[in-house]
């Protein structure tokens, strides 16, 4: 039995054998083919052609057989196949006429491969590379362990599960004695007219800053969503804090040094009272096995029933109260502390605390009653709050939710995404027709992620309030537009707010309004941002609920809206004992409208704007207002109106102070 070379990658080659060569390159003797048909071809071909070289007559790439322009790696892995399927007929002098046909007709096990492109570009498909680019971030590359540690963590579903696990079957009984030893409920027969609830067990890996686990926490859980309105409950509605209520406060503590602390309540929900009757199935696991029939008639709230946020946050308030706390009327989440010059502020969402103040002595003292009333876990200094990430800085601090994104991005499959320079490209326009998305849901759950996602990321906004318009029927194009954010999310995920210390507290805002943006409504978008000593702490994206007649009146009346938003923040710096002593001013790049503030002039092209709108004139005439000119591309709110080229974008996204977390060199000392 013979054997035979593989091919050269260089050498022209033919059906049957591949033609030996001296070089890699060089010309190919006819003596050398082993084959009589194949010396027969050689020799048919016109002289002119037989002595030159074998590239001329069959040029290099391509497919001698089929005519196809092919690459030096496809061809050589074809001349492979087609002399492996011919090198066992060729074995007796009969089958000549056989190889003959198969130089004419291509073999139906070896079929003719695609024309591709005759361009001379060089990509990855010609070059054989279809494996996805993966490219390094270093903005958060091995920084972030919790990140690692919450995607690994695999917590159990049911209890079924649970059970087999000795560390949930020991988190299970903390939270049963915890259960019992608060008196929640007591057991009862089970009543014939009244409804009944389930209850349910849920777990959760609690994780430190350092992606050490801390404790494996079982939580029990009343299912909510049996309960019967007017019968189980009534009154459902609970304060939580506003955003914007809690940059001003992180602002002012940044402004006046101070500390900020964080506090959790250990079962909060079980400290509030229930003035309904309101009965529970007994856990799994922990059934009374003298009364196994029986259910549990709640005393206190527990986590689920739909008046447990408000039940509890009834009892906190009224410890407060009595305690010489005073409820902020801009916002009934926030309680102000003030006693001679002693301050504090408490920010209140459910069972997770915010305290800041002047004098330590008294903040501590706080702590303490508070820990005996209610149990209170001191967390210490603030660094993680309802996924707000806080990093502290020489001169201020660092907000973020680099983690959130991160959940968000691997939620739509979306970590090895190519990164893009901008949430939305320039020429986008949003209309309602279009081919429908299959997966409505999803749609919706990946868009309110990101309405979360801006609470520390305003370069976002008005992408997000695009996208949000079109919930109730997403399209194809919209759901292209949302993997957009997502694309420019993955370049930019440890982005975030700065706040530094401030030379001036002033109150600064920006106002500004798009035209008819709308191309099916032809209603304005306006936006606005609001700084405090230089610090952004409130802005907005929104559409205008009607048709404005003019750009003057789209301007005029986004005007109004920051003015009501700045007035709101004022109220808010006054309970605070915290007003700056400047007057507020607003930054407007249409002069019309500015002028149309400061002269009380029932102009022609503006008698049929509502009457509340000229609440702005009225705070100009009383001096509580200002209202300037800025050029437009200074006008910060421009970013929160429009999609922007990435130049322009990022020098307004600058002027936010949004940008990548602060880094220090190894041996930087300071």
């Amino acid at each position: 039995m013979s054997t035979v070379n593989p091919p050269s990658p260089h050498s022209p080659t033919t059906a049957s054998s591949p033609l030996p060569t001296s070089s890699g390159d060089g010309p190919v003797s006819s003596l050398d083919s082993p084959t009589p048909n194949v010396l027969a071809q050689t020799t048919q071909q016109p002289s002119s052609t037989a002595m030159t070289d074998p590239t001329q007559s069959t040029p290099t790439g391509s497919n001698p057989h089929t005519g196809f322009r092919v690459n030096s790696a496809q061809s050589s892995s074809n001349d492979l196949t087609v002399h492996d399927s011919h090198s066992s007929s060729s074995s007796s002098d009969s089958s000549s006429s056989d190889e003959s046909a198969s130089h004419s007709t291509p073999t139906s096990s070896v079929p003719a491969p695609p024309p591709l492109p005759t361009h001379p570009m060089i990509t990855r498909a010609k070059s054989g590379i279809f494996k996805p680019r993966h490219r390094l971030d270093l903005a958060h590359t091995n920084t972030f362990p919790l990140h690692h540690a919450l995607f690994a963590a695999n917590d159990p579903t049911t209890f079924h599960t649970a059970s087999k696990d000795p560390k949930w079957i020991h988190a299970m009984e903390e939270e049963f004695n915890a259960l019992n030893k608060n008196a929640t409920w007591t057991l009862v027969p089970r009543p014939t007219h009244a409804n009944v609830v389930g209850s349910k067990w849920i777990f959760r890996t609690k994780f430190r800053a350092d992606g050490s686990i801390e404790r494996y926490k079982a939580r029990l859980v009343a299912q909510g969503f049996s309960q019967i309105p007017g019968l189980d409950y009534c009154h459902t509605f609970s304060p939580v804090v506003k955003a914007t209520t809690v940059r001003t406060v992180l602002a002012l503590s940044i402004i006046n040094n101070w500390h900020l602390h964080q506090l959790d309540v250990n079962n909060a929900f079980l400290h509030g009272h229930l003035t309904e009757n309101v009965f529970m199935e007994q856990p799994k696991g922990f059934i009374d096995p003298q009364f196994p029939s029986h259910v549990c008639k709640l005393k206190k709230a527990i986590y689920g029933l739909k008046q447990a946020p408000r039940a509890w946050f009834h009892r906190l308030s009224l410890f407060l109260l009595n305690n010489g706390f005073s409820c902020s009327r801009a916002d009934p989440s926030l309680f102000i502390y003030k006693r001679d010059t002693h301050m504090m502020y408490l920010l209140v969402y459910v069972d997770d605390l915010i305290l800041t103040g002047n004098h330590q002595p008294t903040i501590k003292s706080f702590i303490s009653c508070l820990n005996k009333e209610f149990a209170i876990k001191d967390l210490g200094k603030l660094n993680y709050f309802l996924g707000l990430e806080v990093t502290y800085t020489q001169n201020g601090l660092f907000l973020n939710q680099s983690k959130y994104t991160l959940d968000i991005l691997t939620r739509a499959k979306m970590l090895d995404a190519k990164p893009a320079p901008t949430p939305l490209s320039t020429n986008v326009s949003f209309v309602s027709t279009g081919t429908k998305f299959s997966d409505a849901t999803f749609y919706r759950s990946i868009v309110g992620a990101l309405q979360y996602l801006t609470i520390t990321r305003p370069d976002i906004s008005y992408a997000v309030n695009q996208v949000s318009q079109f919930l109730h029927a997403p399209t194809t194009d919209h759901f292209q537009e949302v993997k957009r954010i997502l694309r420019y999310l993955k370049g930019t995920i440890a982005f975030g707010l700065h706040y530094s210390r401030p030379t001036s507290t002033s109150l600064l805002g920006y106002s500004d309004a798009d035209w008819a943006r709308c191309l099916e409504t032809r209603r304005s978008t306006y936006g606005y941002s609001i700084f405090l000593g230089g610090n952004l702490i409130s802005w907005s994206a929104k559409k205008q609920p009607t048709v404005a007649r003019s750009s003057c009146e789209s301007e005029y009346r986004a005007m109004a809206n920051t003015a009501a938003e700045i007035v709101w923040i004022t109220h808010l710096l006054q309970e605070l004992h915290a007003l700056p002593p400047d007057r507020p001013t607003i930054l407007c790049d249409n002069q019309s409208a500015i002028f149309l503030t400061q002269n009380p002039v029932a102009h022609k092209r503006a008698k049929h704007i509502d009457l509340d709108y000229h609440f702005l004139r009225e705070l100009v005439n009383a001096g509580k207002l200002v209202t300037k000119f800025v050029p437009t591309k200074l006008q910060v709110a421009d970013i929160f109106t429009k999609s922007l080229p990435s130049s322009q974008f990022n020098f307004l996204r600058h002027m936010l102070r949004i940008g990548p977390p602060p880094f220090s060199l190894q041996g930087d000392v300071r």
